[in-house]
C-alpha cells in the first residue's frame, strides 16, 4: 500500500478524490472553513493530525494490535464495461473533465421532484440487490458487474463509471477503507466489512445512497461501529427541515459518535445532488462553525465516515482509494434526502 503525496489541502466531496473545485475562490474561503483549527488534506499524510487523533489512536491501539485482519492490498482492476448508446449519459462522461462541486443547491418542482424519487428508488433497489451478494469468496469485481448490469437493464446510467476517470459502475469500500474503494479481483473473507456506494443518473436525475454490509461471522466490535454509524445518519436526517442549518447536521453526528468514542472523517462531505452529480451545499459531517439554511424542495446527500481508530486519510497511488491511517475500521452510511414542509423526505429506501 503506497500513498500519493504533496496533495493540496482542500475539502472534499464523498466522491471527488484528488479533483481539485472549480471555483474561484481559495477553498477555505469556498466552504467558511478555517484550515488552521484542523489539517484537512487529501493528501492525506501518513501521520496523524492532531491531538484527537491521537487520543482516537489510544483508545483503540489494543483492538487494532490484536487484530487478524489482513492490510488491505489492492487487486487486479477489470476492462472498462459497456453501456448501451440509447442510455443517457451524464455530461462528465462525454466532456472527459474532471468534474467538482457546481455552485447553487438543487431546489426543484414538482417534475423535479417526481424524478429525484424515482432515480433515488432505483439506487436503493440496486444497493439492496449489493448487499444480498455480499459472501466470503465474492469478488468486489462480481459486486460492480451486478450493479452494473442492474443499472443499465433498468435504462439507467452508473454515475460512478468515468467520473473524473473513475474505472468502475461502483465504490466497494472494504475494512479500513473509507470511501471510494475500487473493485478488483479481491475477494471477500469472512469478518469483512464493506460499504456499498451506489449512484444512477435516471432520465437527468442522480440518486445516491451507501450502506455497510457484513461479511460472513463479523465480530461484535466491527458490528456495533456499523450500527452506530447507520444510526448518525438517521439521528442527523430526523433534524433537517427548511430554515435549519446545516451545520447541525455535524454536531448531530459528531455528538453522537463522541458518545461510543468514534472518530469521524472530516475531509469527505456530503453534498447538493440532483441534475449534476455534485452541488452546493457542502455538508460537513463533524462540529463546525459554517453558515447556510436548508431549503424547501432542496436535495443533499449526508453519508457519515465513522472510525474505530485514527480518522486521519490516507489516498493510494490510484488517485481514489481512501483507508486510515492506522487500518482501523471504517464504516459509511448515506441517503439522498428532499427538503419537504413537514421535514425531510428520504428518497433512497425501497
Amino acid at each position: 500500500m503506497v500513498c500519493s503525496s504533496s496533495l493540496q489541502p482542500r475539502l472534499l466531496s464523498s466522491f471527488l478524490g484528488d479533483r481539485l473545485l472549480p471555483h474561484q475562490l481559495p477553498i477555505h474561503q469556498r466552504f467558511c472553513y478555517n484550515p488552521g483549527s484542523t489539517k484537512v488534506s487529501a493528501g492525506l499524510s501518513k501521520t496523524f493530525s492532531g491531538l484527537t487523533d491521537l487520543l482516537f489512536s489510544r483508545r483503540n491501539q489494543d483492538d487494532l494490535s490484536n487484530s487478524k485482519r489482513k492490510p488491505l492490498r489492492p487487486g487486479k482492476i477489470s476492462p472498462h464495461r459497456p453501456v448501451p448508446d440509447h442510455i443517457l449519459k451524464p455530461p462528465y462522461v462525454k466532456s472527459r473533465q474532471p468534474p467538482g462541486i457546481v455552485s447553487g443547491p438543487e431546489v426543484h418542482d414538482e417534475k423535479g421532484k417526481e424524478c429525484m424519487r424515482a432515480s433515488g428508488k432505483l439506487a436503493a433497489q440496486v444497493l439492496k440487490y449489493a448487499g444480498t451478494l455480499v459472501k466470503p469468496g465474492i469478488k468486489t469485481d462480481d459486486i460492480d458487474e451486478a450493479v452494473h448490469q442492474m443499472i443499465i437493464e433498468n435504462g439507467a446510467y452508473p454515475s460512478p463509471l468515468g467520473y473524473g476517470g473513475f474505472p468502475k459502475s461502483v465504490c466497494t469500500s472494504v475494512n479500513e477503507c473509507i470511501c471510494h474503494g475500487i473493485p478488483d479481483s479481491r475477494a471477500l473473507e469472512d469478518g469483512d466489512i464493506i460499504n456499498i456506494d451506489v449512484t444512477v443518473y435516471l432520465n437527468g436525475y442522480h440518486g445516491d445512497t451507501s450502506a455497510t454490509f457484513f461479511c460472513g461471522d463479523v465480530d461484535e466490535k466491527a458490528k456495533k461501529l456499523v450500527q452506530v454509524t447507520e444510526e448518525c445518519l438517521h439521528k442527523a436526517i430526523s433534524i433537517c427541515a427548511p430554515g435549519v442549518e446545516y451545520k447541525k447536521i455535524g454536531k448531530t453526528i459528531h455528538d453522537y459518535a463522541d458518545k461510543y468514542g468514534y472518530g469521524v472523517v472530516k475531509e469527505f462531505v456530503g453534498h447538493g445532488v440532483g441534475c449534476v452529480f455534485h452541488a452546493d451545499p457542502v455538508i460537513l459531517h463533524h462540529r463546525n462553525s459554517n453558515g447556510g439554511r436548508m431549503l424547501l424542495n432542496q436535495t443533499f446527500t449526508i453519508e457519515p465516515m465513522l472510525t474505530m481508530g485514527s480518522s486521519n486519510p490516507v489516498m493510494w497511488d490510484d488517485n481514489w482509494t481512501i483507508v486510515t491511517a492506522d487500518g482501523s475500521l471504517s464504516a459509511q452510511f448515506e441517503h439522498t434526502i428532499l427538503i419537504t414542509e413537514n421535514g425531510a423526505e428520504i428518497l433512497t429506501q425501497c
